[in-house]
Order: structure tokens, then sequence, then C-alpha cells
């Protein structure tokens, strides 16, 4: 494929892997605040061939050089043949164009692969280079039969460049827990109603009768961790998505090249085996819980690891925020609060970007009456 684009003194190139480029240049681009966007991130997916022909996500990075022939600016995107592992669902939209006799496979996706975390989709130290890199885009679907390009889960910061490009916007509601400068739990549970701190101190005690629970981070983390979390998340992938995302070389390319910025948290029995993990990314502003997984059924002990264990350590690592992943109206009672997440879509062909501006529009008053209604029902102290 190609979609080389001249415009003044730059041009656009598309790779086939963000492995074909040095770390340093790729991570100059990415601020250095999101883990995901990183170029160990994206290169342990590659290498680990948990995206390839086994995925169906095949790398497609489009970047933009600079005069002198240094990477200026890129987007981490992808070639699919289906929408899976994106939680951002564009099922019907494929279905109604197929029924009206279209091909809405390939299309291009610019994201973090199986990764519903917010952070920066159009990656350059150059704001004058953002909308030349979705005009790049735009031009790779219209050059190569692709029915779309879609972007998601991008930061708050970068919605107005896809506005400005006249990319639609859609929009979805993530729970996401705020720091509000606690000094520890106990602060953060002072904030809450009576009845509601008392749920949480009920539930956090039984989650940790009869187990022990670790925090792992940098070089604490080994292989046996590594092995004990693959058999979680093989678990809880098989029961979601019918078989896990990642391979096990995954985890270990990471625990090699990204140690620092994962935290797992482990519970361990009366026998010292480990029963049950939740693995996160610390990023510059935010804890990202990723994954998570047990061999027994504990009562709360998928709340104490995921949620409960990531507020205590955002607030000993002074982060602002945790985002807890996709999905999830149970986060909401453990003091994670509904914020919004926006999607960016490039529509080819008009008619179906028409029909799906129209659904956009009635969805986007769903989602805000959403919103609303779950802001209302926090358990925080009522003003």
């Amino acid at each position: 494929m190609s979609a080389d684009e001249h415009r003044g003194s730059f041009s656009a190139r598309v790779l086939g892997g963000v492995g074909e480029l040095p770390a340093e240049a790729w991570d100059a681009l990415t601020g250095g605040g999101n883990p995901f966007v990183s170029h160990a991130f994206l290169t342990a997916m590659e290498q680990s061939r948990s995206v390839g022909p086994r995925s169906g996500w095949t790398p497609l990075p489009i970047v933009i050089d600079g005069p002198d022939g240094s990477l200026a600016a890129a987007l981490p995107a992808y070639l699919k043949d289906h929408s899976q592992g994106e939680y951002v669902f564009d099922h019907a939209w494929a279905d109604a164009w197929h029924r009206a006799g279209g091909s809405y496979y390939p299309k291009l996706q610019i994201a973090v692969p199986f990764t519903p975390a917010t952070g920066p989709r159009l990656l350059t130290p150059h704001p004058e280079l953002a909308l030349p890199l979705l005009r790049a885009a735009e031009t790779l679907c219209r050059d190569n039969g692709l029915s779309s390009a879609h972007a998601t889960f991008i930061e708050p910061e970068q919605v107005a460049v896809f506005e400005a490009a006249g990319w639609l916007l859609r929009e979805d509601i993530q729970f996401h827990w705020e720091n509000r400068d606690y000094g520890n739990f106990d602060d953060f549970l002072g904030a809450l109603s009576s009845r509601k701190r008392k749920d949480l101190r009920k539930e956090r005690a039984k989650a940790q009768e009869g187990v022990e629970i670790r925090v792992l981070t940098g070089e604490a983390l080994k292989e046996e961790h590594w092995d004990a979390f693959w058999d979680f998340y093989q678990d809880t992938g098989a029961r979601k998505w019918g078989r896990p995302y990642l391979t096990r070389e995954a985890f270990s390319l990471l625990g090699k090249t990204m140690a620092d910025s994962i935290l797992m948290v482990l519970a361990f029995d009366e026998d010292g085996e480990a029963i049950a993990g939740a693995l996160n990314f610390i990023g510059e502003e935010a804890l990202y819980g990723r994954y998570w997984g047990a061999r027994v059924d504990k009562p709360f002990l998928h709340f104490e690891l995921c949620y409960y264990q990531a507020i205590d350590a955002a607030i000993a690592l002074g982060l602002k925020r945790v985002e807890a992943g996709a999905q999830g109206g149970h986060k909401l009672a453990r003091g994670y609060e509904p914020v919004r997440t926006v999607s960016a879509h490039y529509i080819v062909h008009e008619s179906l970007r028409s029909a799906i501006a129209d659904y956009l529009e009635m969805e986007r008053a769903g989602i805000a009456q959403d919103q609303l209604s779950l802001g209302g029902r926090t358990p925080f102290k009522k003003a």
C-alpha cells in the first residue's frame, strides 16, 4: 500500500510496523506520558505476534518525515478485516453496509490494539502536522479501497483536530476514579456517604480474608509471576472473547522492556499459591487497569484487586486518576465516576457517512442522558 502525500517540506509514508523505527525516534513523538503508545508496548505486540495474521490486526503505521528526513509525526494504525478488540462497536455499521452491497472491510484502525484507554493518537510535537496525518490516512483509505478509518479513545486535547478535519465524532462512557488530593484510602472513603463507606470497608475486609496481597513492579516482577498471570488471563479471555488476544510471549516482552511501567497485583492463598491477579500500567497522570483473572471464586476479590488496590496505588504514586477499562456499571458504587470517551470516524462513501452521521446524532443524546443519570448515582456525599 502507498499513502505518499507531498505538502511542502514533508511527506507521509506507510510502514509495516512500529518496529521498523528506532525507539528513540518514535518515543520522541509520544510525549512519554502514555505507556500504550510507547515503542516498547507497540513492538511487544508485534514481536509476540499478538498483532498480525493471528489476530487480524496488521500493523500499518503512517509517518511523516521532516525536511531533514527525521521522524516528525506518526499515527499508530492497523489494517483490519473485522471489528474485534476495539471496544467501540461498529458491527451494525458493517452489517448495514454489506446489506446495501458495499464492502466495509478492510478498514483502517487508528488505536492501540485491544486497549480501551484514552491516549494520544496524533503523535507529533508539531501541531501543524496533526491535520496532514489525518489527510494521509484519508488518502490511504481512498486509494486502496478501504471503507473507513476509525480513531478510538482519543485524548480530549486532540478531539478538536479530528472535528476540524470533518471526521464524525462518537461518544461513549467509561468509569474513572479521580484523585481529589487524597492522602490515603481513608481520605477517599471520607468523601463517600456513610452507608457507601461502610459497604466498601466490608468488601475490602471480606476480600482480604485468608489471602496475602502483593503489589509488584519493576525488578520485583519475575517470570513466575507472569506464568501465574498468564493462567488468569487465559481463563478470563476465553470466557469474554473466545480466545485471548495476547500471546504468552507478549507478557514476557512487556516485563523485559516496561517493568517500571507495570504494576501487578497478586493474591496468594494460605499455601502461598497465586489465586488471582490484576495487571495495571503506570502512566504520567493515570494508572490504567487492563487485565484480571482468578482461579477461585472469592467474594469481592475482583473489586479488591482491580479497583481498591488501584486506588491505593494511584494515591501512593501521586497519579490523577485510575482508568479501569471499558464498561462495568458496577464500578460506580466503588467510587469510579462516568466520563466521556470519544472516537472519530472517516467514512469514504458519502451515503454511508450520511447514515452514520444521523445515527450518531441520536446516539449522542442518549449517551449524554446516561452520563447525567449515572453522575447522580455516585457514592459521594451529596452537597
